[in-house]
């Protein structure tokens, strides 16, 4: 699970062998608040359950962190998604792992070089400039 600075594009991931539940979110936000104790902090998540629950945003509250939930359906608007494509689209397309070891690695070797290798490609696909429907006429 990671956040990414929407200003910074610096990650901050937590990391499992299981699967992701609300303990897993209070990790991330953990790791978030250390990383940004002096300034405000709003975290954009999308709907998941373990993301909505009061355990988590009660915690959240309690780190001082905002939580800002997307519309459904809405993945184009959440940068993290964007990154989870891109690291998918670097490690998993047309890839075999013999072990979980080896995939892990991929992925966290993919996510090691973010900032170097795959800073320009990044560059674009990170952007905050979202694509509206202002003033949008549908044919019906």
């Amino acid at each position: 699970m990671g956040a990414l600075n929407a200003v910074s594009k610096r990650l901050v991931c937590v990391v499992n062998d299981t699967f992701v539940n609300a303990d897993t979110v209070k990790e991330l936000l953990l790791e978030i608040s250390k990383r940004h104790r002096s300034i405000p902090v709003t975290v954009i998540l999308d709907n998941a359950r373990y993301q909505r629950c009061h355990v988590v945003q009660d915690y959240a509250g309690a780190l001082g962190i905002e939580l800002l939930f997307l519309p459904s359906y809405s993945p184009n608007l959440n940068l993290i998604e964007r990154l989870w494509k891109f690291i998918r689209r670097q490690c998993l397309y047309s890839e075999y792992y013999s072990s979980f070891a080896s995939f892990r690695c991929a992925i966290t070797g993919c996510l090691d070089e973010l900032e170097t290798k795959h800073k320009d490609e990044l560059k674009s696909l990170l952007t905050l400039r979202f694509q509206t429907f202002d003033n949008l006429k549908m044919s019906a």
